[in-house]
């Protein structure tokens, strides 16, 4: 196990997700940032182990809003959930948060799991009984009765059976709670622009997180399914495929974010029958993907709040690709940097955990990326994982890979998570 100490990264090109990037330095004492600059540092670093970072470039450590860690990508989810015991989507789950923290994912929000499997993946990643990112949970999706994903979800009906709902996930200890506002793309039987929870349904659950000082996301695809969920006060739209300017103008005006999960329709509608998925869900997703890159372009044009969500877990989304997302934000109009800075500061404003993590800043926790090569030039270059040469997590490297053009290996290290936040929307995270 390592414990964190006394580091400091040299010569190193910084992008410190405010969007600056500059060469220099960033030094950590224990789970903490205390010194970044341009050049070389002013005040003696003498007691620091010295990492030459050369050409590499250091990073805030990436945030996923919409992960599902039970399920691999496969192309039927849903029936590998129920065919899996409580046992073997634990197992997958710890498989997956490996896999994310890896490939420089250090915080995620889990959007969904199964019987509160993600509360007790949590605990183990805070204890260091598993490598994993920090999470943020919602343990199980609230939906109406035979609503998108019922069958791995808790299904409500009413304003009272919403608000039950959601009290029983706050007692569970999640940190998020996620309401189902359409129809979806796997559910067989459901229209993705059908809209389900009504707002004052919707609301109910609002008014209970907001209680218990936590967050709230709407799954939503159809356009008056958004505007629901946006006028019920949800923090974040997710998917959002079917977003019109009527809806633009709604986030706007709440400030809710768009959590564009691009990577999962891209990816569904890419493949086929053929390669095992049911003809619904290919059909729905390639009848959205066009839709959702005109109106995320429109969002971000507008100034919608954005932040990264994947939906890494659903049909050949694999935990592990999930910085496919930025080539995708960047395809869709963003500039690189503004793409990190999606992924990291803005993502954590979301969860609201931008006062400690999000960004390369005195202070904050040191969760931070060292990646062989520069993003800004050509952001697909994200993509390839050996490139991730080193993942920082409070303060303790998570995983290391052998310098730049040697044959690279990963060294993952075990890692104990003491560092806890007391965040009111994130619990002893």
């Amino acid at each position: 196990m390592e414990s964190p100490g006394r580091t400091i990264l040299t010569n190193a090109r910084v992008i410190n997700g405010l969007g600056d990037t500059f060469r220099g330095f960033v030094a950590i004492d224990g789970s903490k940032i205390v010194g970044v600059g341009e050049g070389q540092p002013e005040r003696s670093f003498d007691e620091f182990e010295t990492i030459d970072a050369g050409d590499m470039t250091v990073m805030p450590g990436f945030i996923d809003c919409h992960v599902h860690l039970r399920t691999d990508g496969v192309p039927d989810p849903r029936a590998q959930v129920l065919s899996d015991s409580e046992a073997m989507s634990t197992i997958r789950s710890a498989r997956n948060a490996r896999r994310s923290v890896e490939a420089g994912i250090t915080t995620v929000r889990d959007c969904g799991s199964r019987n509160f499997i993600d509360v007790s993946i949590k605990k183990a990643i805070q204890d260091g009984i598993i490598p994993g990112p920090r999470m943020v949970i919602s343990g199980m999706i609230i939906c109406m009765t035979g609503g998108h994903g019922w069958q791995v979800g808790l299904e409500a009906d009413g304003v009272e059976g919403v608000r039950q709902a959601a009290r029983r996930m706050l007692k569970a200890g999640v940190d998020n709670i996620k309401l189902v506002a359409t129809g979806g793309i796997l559910t067989e039987g459901t229209e993705i622009g059908a809209p389900q929870y009504s707002i004052e349904e919707m609301r109910a659950g609002v008014e209970e997180a907001r209680k218990a000082g936590r967050i709230v996301a709407a799954h939503a695809h159809g356009k008056t399914g958004i505007k629901n969920a946006v006028r019920a006060g949800v923090d974040s739209i997710e998917h959002g495929y079917f977003l019109d300017e009527e809806g633009i103008e709604l986030m706007l005006k709440f400030e809710t974010y768009l959590v564009g999960t691009s990577a999962a329709v891209r990816n569904v509608a890419s493949h086929g029958v053929k390669d095992g998925l049911r003809e619904s869900v290919h059909r729905k997703a390639s009848e959205a993907v066009e839709h959702h890159i005109e109106g995320f372009g429109q969002a971000y044009r507008a100034g919608v709040e954005l932040a990264m969500g994947t939906d890494s877990g659903v049909p050949f989304t694999h935990h592990g690709n999930n910085l496919d997302e930025l080539v995708h934000m960047v395809d869709m109009g963003l500039s690189p940097m503004e793409a990190i800075e999606v992924a990291t500061l803005k993502s954590a404003k979301l969860l609201r955990l931008d006062n400690q993590i999000g960004s390369i800043e005195l202070g904050k926790l040191a969760d931070l990326v060292v990646f062989d090569g520069d993003p800004l030039s050509d952001i697909a270059l994200l993509r390839d994982k050996d490139r991730m040469h080193r993942v920082i997590q409070n303060g303790r490297t998570v995983i290391i890979r052998d310098q730049p053009n040697r044959r690279r290996q990963t060294k993952p290290v075990h890692v104990d998570h003491g560092a806890k936040t007391a965040h009111p929307a994130v619990a002893a995270n």
